[in-house]
């Protein structure tokens, strides 16, 4: 038993380090500063999704005073924890040292939970919360100790609050344990009242949907029709294919678990999920919450079939899984300075500027964007800043202004996009209006009065994020209220 704790805190250890690394490099990208800016407005959930990110954020600002080093530090501890549980796993399943460890090293050459544990975002979470269910079923599997009934939708529960994709992890699970022993679990109380359990636990954030006419509807619509709806029908399976080794091992732990008849439920409730993700046009990495499973049970078929080997051939299927996984880390998360990655990427210079890829892009340009806004309202007089707004076309814009903007004394944005819509348009007898980001047309449609003061630019900063106006805006020609209002069925575009 020692021997497989120390196997797994030691791979444990290797993931911390690899992340803590990449954590401390470049800035927020402008999702982190959006969860950072509901924690700021603790409520049973959010326009954009359920309420546990705005507690981690607060949890993050109580212990780290939202520095990037210590926000990123949570979602990496839930990789972490994927990473312990996947080994935990293989170990319920019987599977030897060597299969805990090559299940840890799985995990290890996922290159997308790099990516996934990095930023302060739900999906880290989902995979943990879907990694512990899975753990909790095998631990009932195992014993038919009901606790681990309450245990399983305890978590899914929480699991709600993070994301709402779990319920396509229930919907499989619920179909695969038709097939334990002819359906005994549906015979058990102890499975109706997990679910009850799971119930009462996102109950809260039922009633705060139907309060606020239900956003989710709305923001899964939009989702749809932004999205969604333009993927490529085969879009979704094929970029499983990206990541070839660890894909392998995944399936090998599919038709591990399908044919044995104890944890036949999880082989059932894998190709399900799959499935139906694929059906529903999900985005790719949305089904990556299944694989630990997969890869605590293949790691136990292959460690079986090398058992009789020497250990030579042993290292050389670690290798085999590592290898591919190790250049490419750089590029899922951090570990380069800028600088770096410029020359690790082979990164040319065009016109001024540097194509990164989205999420590298997107933690660029806000420190910039705040000190100009900054540097603007701080010429004012102290009359003039009470009667200021401060306007930013976007929420990662807006997030940058009220989680930047915290070291400098910054006034709260105001931004008609998703929840910061619902926090209002601050006050609308202001005088003085700073506009981050609004175009031309957006400024001159409202006020009599719009001065161009500059036009941001960044080398390394997204697309959308450069040749970017801010105004001085003056004397509104409309109900500010009634704008703002009339602009709700437009949050989510």
């Amino acid at each position: 038993m020692k021997n497989k704790i120390a196997i797994l805190f030691s791979l444990g250890l290797i993931k911390l380090i690899i992340q803590m690394i990449g954590n401390r490099n470049y800035g927020f990208h402008r999702d982190e500063l959006l969860h950072l800016s509901v924690s700021e407005h603790l409520d049973w959930g959010f326009m954009e999704f359920p309420p546990f990110i705005g507690l981690i954020g607060k949890c993050s600002q109580l212990f780290f005073d939202y520095s990037l080093l210590g926000t990123r530090l949570f979602p990496t501890l839930a990789g972490v924890g994927i990473l312990m549980l996947c080994g935990l796993m293989a170990k319920e399943m019987k599977g030897n040292n060597f299969a805990i460890f090559l299940a840890g090293i799985s995990v290890l050459a996922f290159l997308p939970f790099y990516r996934n544990h990095t930023l302060f975002q739900p999906v880290a979470f989902d995979q943990f919360f879907w990694t512990l269910g899975f753990y909790f079923l095998i631990r009932f599997l195992n014993t038919e100790n009901n606790k681990f009934l309450l245990l399983t939708g305890l978590t899914f529960g929480v699991g709600l609050t993070n994301k709402y994709t779990i319920i396509i992890w229930a919907f499989g699970v619920f179909m695969g344990m038709i097939f334990y022993q002819k359906g005994k679990v549906f015979k058990n109380k102890w499975w109706y009242l997990s679910g009850v359990l799971a119930l009462l636990i996102i109950f809260p954030n039922i009633f705060w949907q139907v309060q606020n006419n239900f956003p989710l509807l709305r923001h899964l619509r939009e989702l749809n029709e932004s999205q969604l709806s333009q993927l490529n029908v085969f879009e979704f399976g094929l970029e499983q294919l990206n990541y070839p080794v660890t894909l392998l091992v995944s399936i090998v732990g599919t038709t591990w678990l399908f044919n044995k008849p104890k944890f036949r439920p999880l082989g059932i409730a894998a190709i399900i999920i799959f499935f139906t993700m694929w059906m529903l046009q999900s985005k790719a990495y949305y089904v990556f919450a299944l694989y630990p499973v997969l890869f605590a049970a293949g790691s136990i078929k292959i460690a079986n079939w090398l058992q009789p080997k020497n250990s030579l051939l042993k290292y050389g299927v670690v290798l085999i899984l590592m290898l591919p996984t190790v250049f490419y880390i750089p590029h899922a998360t951090p570990i380069l300075s800028i600088e770096a990655y410029e020359q690790f990427a082979d990164l040319k210079e065009k016109n001024g500027r540097i194509e990164l890829t989205g999420d590298y892009a997107d933690m660029f340009g806000w420190e910039e964007q705040v000190q100009l806004v900054d540097s603007i309202y701080q010429s004012f007089s102290s009359l003039e800043k009470k009667n200021t707004v401060i306007w930013a076309e976007n929420y990662g814009e807006a997030g940058a202004l009220k989680i930047l903007g915290r070291k400098y004394g910054l006034p709260n944005p105001i931004c008609r996009h998703g929840s910061f819509w619902k926090w209002g348009y601050g006050n609308d007898a202001a005088t003085t209006w700073i506009s981050l980001g609004n175009e031309a047309g957006a400024v001159n449609y409202i006020f009599e009065e719009t001065k161009l003061i500059k036009m941001i630019k960044h080398k390394y900063a997204i697309g959308e994020e450069n040749e970017i106006p801010v105004y001085i805006c003056k004397k509104p020609k409309m109900n500010i209220p009634k704008w703002w209002k009339d602009f709700e069925p437009y949050i989510f575009d």
